[in-house]
């Protein structure tokens, strides 16, 4: 029964690991069980997967999964915690979670894709602005080119034009009887 427990413990871990965008590992000791509880908690709010697993089940899981990497900032007691979604508001909700606890728990490391990502690298991860506000910025850069030439092509067609109407109601006032102002 144990062996079939630790199987299917791998066998979950691996599928965190394969599906997750960022993982993060924390030191928790110094918590209590309800501290950690609720630190879980707090992160399954923002859909962020917190587990504690014994560090030779997350080398056989990262093995099965091809990211061995994950071991370098596994070391001594460590809870991994997933993020699926955004990489950066994964990070950012821990560091919170971490900071209004202001609990024991300590960032050790981060796996970013197949990137190791250090507790400095992870801290700036997330204080990176919210995803839609990036891209937002990027289509914005990207479209700056194309409204000068826009409006480097649009100025001078504009004053043409406008010179032209000027013209065309001079001759409608000359046509109807007015005086030429030249």
């Amino acid at each position: 029964m144990l062996r079939e427990r630790k199987t299917q413990i791998v066998a979950q871990l691996a599928d965190s690991l394969s599906r997750s965008r960022l993982v993060i590992a924390t030191s928790y000791q110094g918590l209590t069980a309800k501290e950690l509880a609720n630190f879980r908690w707090a992160l399954a709010d923002a859909t962020i997967e917190c587990r504690v697993v014994k560090n030779t089940l997350v080398r056989l899981a990262a093995r099965k999964v091809g990211m061995e990497q994950i071991m370098n900032i596994v070391d001594g007691p460590t809870a991994l915690t997933f993020g699926y979604d955004d990489a950066a508001r994964a990070a950012k909700v821990i560091s919170q979670c971490i900071r209004s606890r202001e609990s024991a728990v300590g960032i050790k490391g981060g796996l970013l894709g197949e990137r190791v990502l250090n507790p400095q690298e992870v801290v700036a991860l997330a204080s990176l602005p919210p995803r839609e506000w990036l891209v937002s910025q990027l289509v914005s850069q990207l479209q700056a080119p194309i409204r000068r030439f826009h409006d480097a092509l649009r100025y001078p067609l504009q004053g043409l034009r406008n010179v032209l109407e000027a013209m065309a109601r001079e001759l409608a006032y000359i046509e109807e009887g007015g005086h030429d102002v030249t």
